[in-house]
């Protein structure tokens, strides 16, 4: 009977590929190619170490910032494609950076390895708390009656707000005053203290500020009202068509990480998104999880590159 179990035992693993029968022979390290503290980083910060646990292996993020998110990109896409190296992806590596930078050091769709989109959040038209617009329709009949006065901050040439502010304008044929700065922080900040009269922000960032009373969200730009934001309307319900838009953060690696080692990542952080501590951390930051499919990821990435690179061309948007 014991010599049947073996056999059985050995017939079954060799139904399975040798990489997955090995993998992770070592820690998983997923770079983040931006500073500490922002979506991306606080992505891979709550899910490393459930994910850990269910790989057998520390899961270890690191930060690696600087040009714009392609020295952490480039990093990951140079390394071996053995499921060890890995990068929390977001619109701005996947599809905004390589529409706008000439020299982006890999292509979003062959260049890389999609594993699963984790988690995605929408955007929010933010004022400040005593601020006089009370709708969408009175930012934009303001923009349209004062073409280029109504100021209306981001986070920096070429960052996914400023790209949200820039189809907003040619969706409702507007002119606003963009007014750049150097991240997000600081263009809340400003309008908070009156400096700007608006801001399009993640609702995850928002949301905080909303419930502070600091400031107020007069829309959303998800399909439907975002749980975060209740009783926040929709741009659509306000009549801005087509501005249905998601801040998407998920895991990719280089080109040419075998199936079987992918299919045991995506598994692992499908199991890992049903831990409770990372569910609550998610619940708590007011994201949608996902867990979606490396194809279903893939997918996303290609229509985003459209829409981001067809903005970027009719805006003009250069990085010096």
């Amino acid at each position: 009977m014991k010599r049947l179990g073996l056999a059985a035992l050995a017939l079954g693993l060799a139904t399975f590929p040798a990489a997955a029968q090995n993998f992770p022979t070592g820690p998983v390290h997923i770079i983040v190619p931006f500073a500490a503290g922002g979506n991306v980083d606080v992505t891979a910060r709550a899910i490393a170490p459930a994910l850990g646990e269910i790989l057998g292996q520390p899961v270890i993020v690191e930060n690696r910032t600087g040009a714009g998110g392609m020295i952490g990109a480039e990093s990951v896409m140079s390394a071996a494609p053995d499921g060890h190296t890995l990068m929390m992806g977001s619109n701005s590596t996947l599809s905004v950076g390589p529409n706008l930078f000439a020299n982006w050091p890999y292509d979003p769709v062959e260049g890389i390895t999609p594993i699963t989109n984790i988690q995605f959040v929408p955007f929010a038209l933010v004022v400040r708390a005593d601020s006089p617009f009370q709708s969408v329709a009175e930012v934009l009949e303001k923009a349209r009656a004062e073409p280029g006065d109504v100021t209306m901050a981001h986070a920096g040439t070429g960052t996914a707000n400023h790209l949200v502010s820039e189809l907003f304008q040619m969706l409702t044929e507007t002119e606003f005053l963009l007014v750049p700065y150097q991240g997000g922080a600081p263009a809340m900040t400003d309008l908070l203290g009156g400096q700007v009269e608006l801001y399009f922000d993640q609702a995850s960032t928002t949301a905080p500020q909303v419930a502070a009373g600091r400031a107020r969200a007069l829309a959303v730009t998800s399909r439907e009202p975002w749980p975060s934001l209740p009783g926040v309307a929709t741009f659509a319900s306000e009549g801005v068509e087509n501005f249905e838009l998601m801040n998407v953060t998920g895991l990719v690696g280089p080109a040419g990480i075998p199936d079987d080692v992918v299919e045991t990542l995506r598994a692992g952080v499908a199991k890992a998104l049903e831990n409770p501590d990372v569910k609550a951390r998610f619940e708590q930051l007011g994201v949608q999880v996902v867990g979606s499919s490396p194809d279903e990821f893939m997918a996303f990435i290609k229509e985003d590159l459209a829409r981001w690179g067809d903005v970027i061309e009719k805006a003009g948007i250069e990085v010096k």
